[in-house]
Parts: structure tokens; sequence; C-alpha cells
């Protein structure tokens, strides 16, 4: 079975025929909502919203810890992400999809681990590659199949939130070598490799960073959202796709 948590743009999943939800607990406390269980072309996914389904849970409060649990005890194959980014790199322009490969955290104070109890013996994860290489040719294999046109590969940059970043942020950011901007990615990405979950990101580009456009000083929120509503008629036929990969 497929997970699928959607981030700014996809608090519901059009292409979900759903069958039940079901409200969970966990020792991390609760999910950002009920997981959404359906099926999508007959394979069956479950749900969740990452900010919640009325929107109304900002980045830095998303209790991902909860979310990524949740999501592990029901024996899941894999979890794809979506999120929305600022686009730094020149050819990453609103509406572009990216599967990243490679992530840095800036985020600060978010409960960012599975293993801070100190009475138990220190682990650590490897995480050279943040996200599971087979998810990531999964989602651009079945990007392939869809005739959706996506960008392999990017680093994501995890910023705090909730505000946008400013344009000295941004330049010292595409100075580390940071190619797209989010508030989501980190810790997710972290917590679902010490769960041992394959996961994956399709990004979406829903605008340029700040200072990356010329022809204006300030991000239109309502062009963003504009460019989400579009875009992710690509990405849930991406996701139509990928479940083929993920057949019960």
């Amino acid at each position: 079975m497929l997970a699928i948590i959607g981030g700014t743009g996809m608090a519901q999943l059009a292409c979900l025929e759903i069958s039940h939800r079901k409200i969970m607990t966990t020792p991390y406390g609760e999910p950002s909502g009920p997981l959404t269980f359906g099926k999508i072309n007959d394979n069956t996914v479950v749900f969740l919203a990452r900010h919640g389904y009325g929107h109304t849970i900002p980045p830095h409060q998303v209790n991902y810890r909860a979310n990524l649990w949740a999501l592990h005890s029901l024996n899941l194959s894999r979890v794809i992400s979506v999120a929305s980014v600022g686009g730094i790199r020149a050819d990453l322009t609103p509406g572009t999809v990216a599967i990243p490969d490679q992530i840095i955290d800036y985020t600060h104070g978010r409960k960012y681990t599975y293993h801070d109890v100190i009475d138990k013996a220190v682990t650590h994860i490897d995480f050279t590659e943040p996200y599971c290489q087979l998810t990531r040719k999964r989602l651009l294999d079945a990007a392939e199949r869809a005739n959706e046109r996506v960008i392999d590969g990017g680093v994501y940059g995890a910023t705090q939130g909730p505000r946008l970043e400013t344009a000295a942020e941004v330049n010292r950011l595409e100075r580390d070598g940071v190619d797209m901007i989010g508030m989501t990615g980190m810790p997710e990405a972290a917590l679902a490799k010490e769960l041992g979950l394959c996961y994956g990101t399709i990004a979406v580009v829903a605008n340029h960073a700040a200072g990356r456009k010329t022809s204006a000083h300030a991000i239109s929120l309502e062009d963003a959202h504009a460019v989400l509503e579009k875009t992710m008629v690509g990405v849930r036929n991406i996701l139509e796709r990928v479940v083929e990969f993920d057949v019960d």
C-alpha cells in the first residue's frame, strides 16, 4: 500500500475513491488529521493532509513524528510527499515539478527524531541519500508514463517558516547549493528514514524565490496558489501512474 502526504495545494486528493477514514493515535500525539483510505485506479492508497484538511496547521507546528508514525504503523510499502516550493535555480520556474535528490535542513526547534530518550543507546542513521532511490525512480517513470515533464534531482532547502525568505537569505541558500526552498521537507524526510520508510518527494514550484524575479519585488501569494491549483492536475496524473508500481 502506498501513502501520500499532501501539502499546500493538496489538502484533498481528487483522484482518490474514498472508502473510509481512520482517526489514529500515536505515542507522539495526534497526526494532522484522520487517515483517508481509498483506491486510485483500483490500487489501495492512504492519504494524509500535512497541514490538516482545512489547511490550518503551519509548517513549524506540524506534528511530523505523529504523521510518520501513524503511516508506518500501517506496514506501508512507501510514502510520497507532495510539497510546494519556491524556485531558486533558473529552470525551476513556477509550474515546474521536480523530484529532489538532496536536502539541507535550516529548520530549528522542531521535534526531529524518535531517538531522543536518554536512557537508551544512542542511535544514528545514514542520511547520505535522504530520499529513497527506488521511490524517486518510480516517480520519474510514472511521470514519463503520464507524459508529464519533471526535473530529475535538485537540492531542497528546508526553512523554518511560516514567513517567506528575504532576498539576502535566498542568496545565501543559493551559495549553499540549494535549488528550491520549502518549509516541510525536514524533519519529515529524516523521520521517514529512521522508521525505514521508502520516502520520496514531488516538489511543485509555486513561485520564484525572493529576489529571483526582477520584474517584481514581492511574491504574490494569490499567483502562487493559482499556479499550484493548475500544476496539481499534472501531479495527480503522476500519482495515478505511480500507484501501479505498488499493487496490493
